[in-house]
C-alpha cells in the first residue's frame, strides 16, 4: 500500500511522524510458483528466523522473540510444510533448532493454580513439534510433541462445563467460562499427527471421540462452518456465533482428510469437502478471493494446509482455492518479502507481525507444491490505487465511494492490546464472518498504524456503500471501537 500524500499532510491526517515518504511497493511480476515457494522461504529465514531456534515477532530486529503459541508456531509449520512438500534442505537445520528450544510440558495439571499455560497453547506447541518431527524425524520433538498434547488432552482441569466434550481455554474456565476451538480443533490434528508418528490407537480414539464433540458444540446451524468460541458457564454452552477464524476451519478440513485416511471412513472426508466449499462460497471477497477478517488474532496457516490436503485427494475446488489466493497474495507482499492478511489487498506499508503473514507464506509454498511449473500472474489493481484521507471515529458511520477495490487504514491496537470492535456491512449486507473489523486486538501486544484493518475487491468498478456499526459486546472482543482514518481506492 502507498501512501501517495505528501509527507508532511500524511504526518498530520495519520499521525505517523513521517520523515520521508515511504517506499513504493514491488512491481508483482508474473513468476512460476516454484520461484514464488523459495521466496517464501526465503523470508521465513532472511525476516522472521533469528537464526538461534526462534521467530521474530514481526519484520524487524526491534520485535520480540520466541517459538511458543500461534503466531511464532504458525511460522513453523509454514517451514515444516516446506520440508514435507519439497526437497529443500533449507528447513531442517532450523527446524532442529526450533525444536530444542520449544517448551518442554510438565505432567497434566490437576489443580488450576499449577495450570500455568493455557490449553490452546498446548495444542498450537504441540502441532509445531508434531510437524518437526515429521520433517526431521528427531526424537526430542517427537517427545516434546507428546508432552506437550497429553498437556491439553489429560488435565482435567480444562474439562468439564455444561458442554464436557469440548475443552476450556484457561484452567477451570478461567475470568470468562471460554472454550476455544483453537484448543480442540488443534488437538485433534496434533493426535491426528502422533497417531501417524507412533502407530498408537489411543491418539486415534482420542481423535475421532473430540472431532465428533467439536461438531456438535461449534457448527454452524445453517452452513458447515466452525465458530471458534464458546461461552460455557456450566450451566449453558453459548456459541458467539459466525466467528469463522481460516486456523479452526483449516484444521477441521485436515482432519477430516486426516480421519478419512485413517479409518476409511468416506463420512470424514465429504464433511471436510463440506467445508472447504464453505469456505470459497461465504468467506471470499467479490472477487473469490479468501478474506481474513480477523485483526489478527487469527492465522491462516492452517487453512492452506487444510486445502493443500484436500487437494491430494482430488479436489479442484481445494486446489483451485491454493491457486487463486496464491497468485492474489502475491500483489500484498511488501519489498522484504513479507505478505499482508489480505491477500487481495495492498501491499503492506508498515510493521507485518507473524500472525498476518504466515498465511501467504504458506500459501507460496503449497502453491509450489501443487503446480511448481505454473505461472502466477497476479493483479495490479493497488499499483494505481489513490489514498483517500478520511477519519471514522463514532458509530454507527458509513462510507459510499466508486471503485474496484477499497483498503481501509488505520492504527491496529489503537487502545491496544484486545477489546474493541466494529461491525462491517457492505451495501447493507453483513459480512458473513461477523467479525467485521476487531481493531484493537495485537496479538503481539504492540501498537502499529498505517494497518489494512478491512479490504475487499469486485470484479469491476461500482459505486458500494460499506456500514460500520457498533460491535455487540462480548467478553472475548469487548465492546465497540473504530477509528479508521484513510483509505485505498482502486479504480
Amino acid at each position: 500500500m502507498v501512501l501517495k500524500l505528501l509527507t508532511g499532510l500524511a504526518a498530520a491526517l495519520l499521525g505517523l511522524g513521517l520523515g520521508h515518504p515511504p517506499k513504493p511497493p514491488p512491481v508483482a511480476h508474473p513468476q512460476t510458483f516454484t520461484v514464488a515457494g523459495r521466496a517464501a522461504v526465503s523470508t521465513l529465514m532472511r525476516v522472521y528466523y533469528d537464526g538461534n531456534g526462534a521467530w521474530r515477532a514481526c519484520n524487524n530486529l526491534s520485535c520480540a522473540t520466541g517459538d511458543h503459541d500461534w503466531g511464532y508456531d504458525s511460522l513453523t509449520f509454514a517451514l515444516a510444510l516446506r520440508a514435507t512438500t519439497s526437497s529443500d534442505p533449507t528447513p531442517r537445520l532450523p527446524l532442529d533448532a526450533l525444536a530444542a528450544d520449544a517448551t518442554t510440558y510438565g505432567p497434566p495439571c490437576s489443580q488450576a493454580s499449577s495450570c500455568r499455560i493455557w490449553s490452546d497453547t498446548a495444542s498450537w506447541d504441540a502441532i509445531a513439534l508434531a510437524d518437526d518431527y515429521q520433517a526431521t524425524n528427531d526424537p526430542l520433538a517427537l517427545s516434546k510433541a507428546r508432552a506437550a498434547f497429553a498437556y491439553v488432552a489429560l488435565s482435567p482441569i480444562f474439562h468439564g462445563g455444561n458442554c464436557p466434550g469440548v475443552l476450556y481455554q484457561a484452567p477451570a474456565g478461567g475470568k470468562y467460562d471460554l472454550k476455544t476451538l483453537e484448543t480442540d480443533a488443534n488437538a485433534v490434528k496434533a493426535a491426528l499427527l502422533l497417531y501417524r508418528a507412533t502407530n498408537d490407537s489411543s491418539y486415534l480414539s482420542w481423535a475421532q471421540t473430540a472431532y465428533a464433540a467439536i461438531r456438535q458444540y461449534y457448527m454452524d446451524p445453517q452452513v458447515p462452518l466452525y465458530t471458534v468460541w464458546i461461552l460455557d458457564n456450566g450451566q449453558s454452552c453459548t456459541p458467539i456465533p459466525h466467528r469463522f477464524f481460516a486456523s479452526v476451519n483449516g484444521d477441521m478440513i485436515w482432519d477430516g482428510v486426516e480421519l478419512y485416511h485413517d479409518t476409511g471412513d468416506h463420512s470424514y472426508l465429504d464433511q471436510a469437502n463440506a467445508t472447504a466449499s464453505a469456505v470459497q462460497q461465504h468467506l471470499a471477497d467479490g472477487r473469490g478471493v479468501f478474506a481474513d477478517l480477523q485483526a489478527e488474532n487469527d492465522v491462516v496457516e492452517p487453512m492452506v494446509e487444510g486445502m493443500y490436503a484436500l487437494a491430494q485427494t482430488g479436489s479442484s475446488l481445494a486446489r483451485s482455492w491454493v491457486i487463486k489466493n496464491a497468485t492474489a497474495a502475491l500483489s500484498a507482499r511488501a519489498p522484504d518479502g513479507a505478505f499482508g492478511r489480505f491477500f487481495d489487498g495492498p501491499p503492506p506499508a508498515t510493521t507485518v507481525t507473524a500472525w498476518q503473514t504466515n498465511g501467504g507464506l504458506a500459501l507460496e509454498i503449497a502453491a509450489a507444491a501443487l503446480a511448481p511449473h505454473a505461472f502466477a500472474r497476479p493483479p495490479s489493481g493497488w499499483s494505481g490505487a489513490s489514498v483517500v484521507a478520511h477519519d471514522i471515529s463514532s458509530l454507527p458511520a458509513s462510507l459510499t465511494f466508486t471503485g474496484s477495490g477499497i483498503a481501509l487504514l488505520g492504527t491496529l491496537g489503537e487502545q491496544c492490546c484486545s477489546h474493541g470492535h466494529a461491525q462491517v456491512l457492505i451495501d447493507g449486507t453483513e459480512t458473513f464472518d461477523q467479525t467485521g473489523i476487531w481493531q484493537n486486538k495485537s496479538s503481539g501486544n504492540i501498537t502499529i498504524p498505517d494497518t489494512v484493518l478491512f479490504a475487499w475487491r469486485w470484479p469491476s468498478a461500482g459505486t458500494h456503500t460499506l456500514s460500520f456499526l457498533p460491535g455487540v459486546a462480548n467478553p472475548k472482543e469487548g465492546g465497540s471501537f473504530l477509528h479508521l482514518v484513510g483509505y485505498d481506492l482502486t479504480r
